[in-house]
């Protein structure tokens, strides 16, 4: 066996991924197959599931609504994380402000806060096993914001703090669990919320979807899912990352938010 699989500590491991049917969870499940992890994706459509089990040998799926309270439950039966990925949600509406009824702006919060709040709640109360890790997915609009996406960055930015709360709470109790949260800062066409989103901003400012991401850029390299996908795994499998912490992910690296 490779010695660098070994060292980066996923080898045997159970890797659940959390909207892993496509786009960056698909993503991600890849990379923990990769790395010889077990590894169950969850996600709503089974169709999708069953392309990713094709793909991947070994890879176990579990189609359900993640935003049900009973989700967790049903989740961790199925296969007890070592490793949480949550980074399933809803694609914004994107629309001004002016333009926005509360439930299109309320959208993520309705999804991504339910979901990680759901999941974060199991992750203590159940609890996972000592030593296990639960990442939450944000997005560089909790740093910078997203006019045109509702409250979508407002949900983002909340999830670094529940990665945080979640923290206080596990060392209160002495759970021996580390949750951290990951922001990619630029969009991804190659994922369903970034093609809306810089479709989205590229057309509010008469510019070509190449020419946004070209200045949103600024020069430096676009993250990508696979991209993402290889930081979550070096998250997931270093017990010297900071715990409670937030992560934003650009071309330059990764570095910890404020």
């Amino acid at each position: 066996m490779d010695e660098s699989i070994k060292e980066r500590g996923l080898h045997g491991k159970n890797v659940v991924v959390i909207g892993g049917s496509r786009g960056l969870g698909r993503a991600l499940v890849a990379a923990a197959h990769a790395e010889s992890a077990q590894v169950l994706a969850v996600a709503r459509q089974e169709a999708e599931l069953r392309k990713v089990a094709e793909e991947r040998s070994g890879v176990q799926v579990l189609a359900l609504d993640a935003t049900h309270e009973s989700a967790p439950a049903r989740v961790f039966a199925a296969l007890s994380p070592d490793v949480l990925l949550v980074c399933a949600g809803a694609v914004p509406h994107m629309a001004p402000l002016g333009e926005q009824s509360f439930e299109q702006f309320s959208r993520n919060w309705n999804t991504d806060v339910k979901i990680a709040l759901f999941f974060l709640q199991a992750a203590l109360n159940t609890p996972l096993p000592e030593g296990s890790t639960v990442v939450l997915m944000s997005s560089g609009a909790a740093i910078g914001g997203s006019p045109l996406s509702g409250g979508y960055a407002g949900s983002k930015r909340t999830l670094m703090f529940l990665a945080r709360y979640a923290q206080e709470e596990a060392d209160r109790l002495h759970l021996g669990l580390r949750f951290l949260a990951l922001a990619p800062g630029n969009m991804m066409p190659e994922t369903d919320m970034g093609k809306t989103g810089a479709s989205a901003y590229a057309a509010s400012r008469g510019l070509s979807i190449e020419d946004f991401l070209s200045l949103q850029r600024g020069g430096q390299p676009l993250v990508t899912p696979d991209l993402v996908a290889s930081a979550l795994m070096e998250l997931a499998s270093d017990p010297q990352k900071s715990a409670g912490k937030s992560f934003l992910l650009s071309g330059k690296g990764m570095e910890i938010v404020p």
